[in-house]
């Protein structure tokens, strides 16, 4: 996989599953990587990367991690179902917004945000579901409610000093999950699991090494001349508000 000659990077989140996963594949591209975090975490440290300990909710302290930075992958979030509304807003939206005055202030020029297919689910199906979709018009929690407002900022920024993109990947799986299959599993042995509906529905999974390659692959876009994959497969422009798929 090309990196379109990238020589730094940040990643916000990079202890985390996918984060950690994109700094191993960074290093190994001979990128120089940074990762922030909120603890120093070990893996990070044994695989080459410099790690930041701080909160992206201080702005002092993203603008001196961005320093010097050519490429930021803003991976972290505070995901959930349940929890005070003012705890993901300070984490998914006040962070963002840190991430992006910073990109701005030391003059890095890409970043990538991992967003979720959250922002456009209402509790409806969707089926063939792309880009096009509208945000949901009733997200259904705090966590979607959130991460619509941090997408929403972070592509209106796009071509305003900074190029910017958006991934929504989907159920993360893979080498590495200490959340998704391993509680599926441990559920399962316990007994108690529950079939929703009829059993047979289905729902989309992403493998790991997908989520990697697709962050690596717009990280090369928004280095080139053109749109490339952007245009297709991922998210440079704020949706249509409305209402999701009825």
């Amino acid at each position: 996989m090309g990196t379109m000659n990238m020589k730094s990077a940040l990643v916000t989140g990079g202890g985390g599953f996918v984060g950690l996963a994109l700094t191993r594949a960074l290093l190994q591209a001979g990128v120089r990587v940074t990762v922030l975090g909120r603890h120093a975490y070990p893996e990070v440290l044994a695989l080459g990367a410099k790690s930041l300990v701080g909160d992206i909710r201080d702005l002092d302290f993203v603008n001196r991690a961005m320093c010097g930075q050519e490429v930021v992958f803003h991976v972290a979030a505070l995901a959930g179902v349940w929890g005070p509304f003012h705890e993901y807003y300070s984490i998914n939206v006040t962070g963002t917004l840190n991430v992006l005055a910073a990109c701005l202030r030391n003059r890095v020029r890409q970043l990538v945000y991992t967003s979720t297919p959250s922002v456009v689910f209402d509790g409806h199906d969707l089926r063939g579901a792309d880009e096009s979709l509208p945000y949901a018009s009733r997200p259904l929690c705090a966590y979607a409610t959130t991460k619509i407002i941090a997408e929403r900022e972070v592509l209106a920024m796009n071509n305003r000093g900074l190029r910017t993109i958006a991934i929504r990947p989907h159920l993360v799986y893979g080498p590495g999950d200490t959340n998704l299959i391993p509680r599926l599993l441990a559920r399962g042995r316990e007994g108690s699991l529950k079939i929703v509906g009829s059993g047979e529905n289905r729902v989309d999974l992403t493998y790991i090494d997908n989520v990697v390659q697709a962050h690596l692959l717009a990280a090369r876009d928004l280095m080139g001349p053109g749109r490339g994959l952007a245009d297709r497969f991922l998210s440079r422009t704020v949706p249509r508000s409305g209402s999701g798929p009825g």
